[in-house]
C-alpha cells in the first residue's frame, strides 16, 4: 500500500492524442504524440507536447486514437522503449477475461492539461 502523500505525488492529467503510429518491429507498441495543455502555469506555451510509447497496439488502431482524450501520468522519469523515449504513461484497465487494455477516458470534454484528483 502507498500512503496518501505518495498518491498525491502522482501527477495525473488529461491529454489529447495528436498523432499515433505503430512502432516498427512491434505489433503491440504505439507511439503517441500528446498535448498536455499548459502543465507549467509560468510557461508561455499554450500546450506541452510529449511522446508516449504504449502497449495498446493490439487493441487500438492508430488512426482511431487521433483526437481522443486519455489520462496520463506526467511526472514519471522518461524511459527508453524499443529505442524510443516515452515521457509518461497512459492509464488503461485490463479486462481480466481477455487481458486487453481499455483506455481510461473522461466521460465528457475536458481541456488538455486538466489535473486529475
Amino acid at each position: 500500500m502507498i500512503n496518501f502523500q505518495d498518491f498525491k505525488n502522482i501527477d495525473l492529467r488529461v491529454a489529447e492524442i495528436l498523432q499515433a503510429e505503430r512502432v516498427e518491429g512491434s505489433d503491440k507498441l504505439l507511439k503517441l504524440q500528446i498535448n498536455l495543455g499548459p502543465i507549467n502555469l509560468d510557461a508561455e506555451a499554450e500546450k506541452e507536447e510529449r511522446q508516449i510509447i504504449a502497449g495498446i497496439g493490439k487493441s487500438y488502431q492508430p488512426e482511431d486514437l487521433i483526437g481522443k482524450e486519455i489520462i496520463v501520468i506526467v511526472n514519471l522519469e522518461p524511459k527508453i522503449i524499443f529505442g524510443l523515449e516515452s515521457q509518461g504513461m497512459l492509464l488503461a484497465a485490463e479486462d481480466g477475461n481477455t487481458d486487453e487494455p481499455i483506455l481510461l477516458v473522461p466521460d465528457k470534454f475536458t481541456s488538455p492539461g486538466s489535473k486529475i484528483h
